[in-house]
């Protein structure tokens, strides 16, 4: 993100990206500072006027009012219908071009038992361009509809939203393309973006030695399939299609011999935090482990190197130094990364971490007074206004991830303080949410948890027990998990081995089952 500011830091122009030569419509980085030199020397009055009006906006943003408007289900079923109706019904995705990657649109259609659109769209961005099928994970966006021509850049971010939407696929349908996208897309985050001491580095430029795409791109007798090859630019093709493993895997070899684009080594601490959920979950259901250790060793660098001596998190870190106050994102998705880290490693620890930050997080963030979370913590870095993100695009909000990690822990913890913190979130948007719901995909997550019955499983026992994995193993995504023995965990207390095996409770606002001891048991259960 580039910003231009006045001398008194009031913002007045920005924009996300532009490339080093004018392309796909975009100003080359160098106009944009020619333009903005000129505005700002020979018409600085309408800059100042421009940076009031943005201020202006700014402040308005945080100082949104909570509906009074009732929260009901109904809001559910207004977002799914307005989702089918923005649905591009040839190539998935909602809308034309560009087309940016829906991922927590499609979790929230999952959830709803919306199956047809999420394929089609699965379908559509996995086919090639925007998919990687040579080393896996995805590029940034297309600036066509077919998910084809891609922006080359590969964020940590969209591959850490991506991969668990194409397991969800794989657990909902059992078609084993989506479980091969999901570990392939995994396998390219932590071959291109691991960093030495275990955290994720933030993206892969677009371009190598200065031209876009090239190390991704094939040329006629490159030794790409041709009948796979499609026009990009400067006679380089995007290769799109069936490939098998021996032509992927040859592919590969002769790629790995071409220079690559640089890569951003700054570690975020919420996208880290989002590939630790990513890893840890996809490590369970699919067995490996060393996702698992991944998902470990990243989030050790979070709670260690990311994270000061008062146990308040760092924004980023990079050659050995952290800084930057952590912003509500990087409270919330971190959280939520330990969370899913203990349901796959059954280490109470990292349920612990999850709820400290969550609850640090209402601390430092929360509006009082409208309800919702600030960006910024109050003792942080005096900005021209504190603002409320709340929409999902590209990444979960803060708000919203936040009032889901919320809702998990309340119903682990038997807490209805931090219920209320998540419902005070969703009456900002409340108005909003069937409008435009490709604006706010991990809210209506999150609003779905809040109107789903209370289903707590609590276990105790490893989580590589029989018992444990058949618990775990379907689609459940409003359910909350706890292992245990553990102190200080509500839903784990008074709960023990049965004759020394492990044994899970199935629970509804903590009134459990009897426990279960065979997976075979489960099924009556659920």
């Amino acid at each position: 993100m580039t910003v231009f500011l006045t001398p008194e830091g009031e913002p007045f122009f920005g924009g996300t990206y532009y490339p080093p030569e004018p392309r796909h419509g975009l100003p080359s980085f160098r106009q944009v500072l020619e333009a903005v030199s000129d505005a700002y020397r020979e018409r600085r009055g309408d800059v100042t006027r421009q940076a009031s009006a943005l201020v202006d906006a700014i402040r308005v943003s945080g100082q949104t009012e909570p509906s009074r408007e009732p929260l009901t289900s109904g809001i559910l079923a207004e977002a799914v219908r307005a989702l089918r109706a923005q649905l591009d019904p040839q190539w998935g995705g909602f809308g034309g071009a560009p087309k940016f990657p829906p991922a927590s649109v499609l979790e929230f259609l999952l959830r709803r038992d919306e199956v047809d659109p999420v394929r089609k769209t699965l379908d559509g961005m996995a086919a090639g361009g925007m998919y990687d099928l040579v080393g896996g994970g995805f590029h940034r966006y297309s600036v066509d509809r077919r998910w084809l021509v891609p922006h080359f850049e590969k964020m940590l971010y969209d591959n850490a939203l991506l991969a668990p939407v194409y397991l969800h696929a794989w657990v909902v349908t059992g078609e084993e393309r989506y479980r091969r996208v999901a570990e392939q897309t995994l396998e390219y985050v932590l071959r291109e973006l691991r960093l030495p001491e275990g955290q994720l580095a933030s993206a892969q430029d677009a371009d190598t030695e200065g031209v876009e795409g090239l190390t991704f791109t094939w040329a006629p007798g490159e030794g790409a399939p041709e009948e796979l090859l499609q026009p990009f630019e400067h006679g380089r093709f995007v290769l799109r299609g069936e490939l098998d493993e021996e032509t992927r895997a040859r592919l590969f070899e002769l790629r790995e011999q071409r220079p690559k684009p640089l890569r951003d080594d700054k570690a975020i601490a919420s996208w880290n935090g989002m590939a630790v959920a990513a890893l840890a979950e996809a490590g369970r259901r699919l067995e490996r482990g060393d996702f698992v250790a991944a998902a470990v060793d990243a989030a050790e660098f979070l709670l260690g190197p990311l994270s000061g001596d008062d146990g308040r998190l760092f924004r980023t870190h990079r050659a050995g130094r952290s800084k930057g106050t952590g912003y509500l994102e990087d409270y919330a998705h971190v959280a939520n990364g330990l969370y899913e880290l203990h349901v796959a490693t059954g280490e109470a620890r990292w349920l612990l971490e999850a709820h400290r930050l969550a609850v640090l997080a209402v601390d430092l963030f929360a509006d009082e007074e409208r309800g919702g979370f600030f960006l910024s913590p109050a003792h942080g870095e005096a900005l021209v206004a504190r603002t409320k993100d709340l929409d999902d695009h590209p990444t979960p909000s803060g708000n919203s991830m936040l009032a889901y990690v919320l809702l998990r822990l309340a119903r682990i913890y038997g807490d209805d303080e931090l219920e209320r913190r998540a419902v005070a979130v969703f009456r900002l948007v409340r108005d909003a949410l069937a409008r435009a719901p490709t604006a706010f995909g991990h809210m209506l997550c999150a609003l779905d948890l809040h109107f789903s019955p209370p289903r707590e499983i609590a276990i105790l026992g490893p989580p590589e027990s029989e018992v444990a994995r058949a618990a775990l193993a379907g689609f459940d995504p409003n359910a909350v998990v706890a292992f245990g023995p553990a102190d200080g965990v509500p839903l784990l207390e008074g709960k023990t081995l049965v004759d020394g095996r492990p044994a899970v409770y199935v629970c509804e606002r903590f009134a459990c089952q009897a426990p279960v001891t065979e997976p075979e048991e489960l099924v009556t259960k659920t």
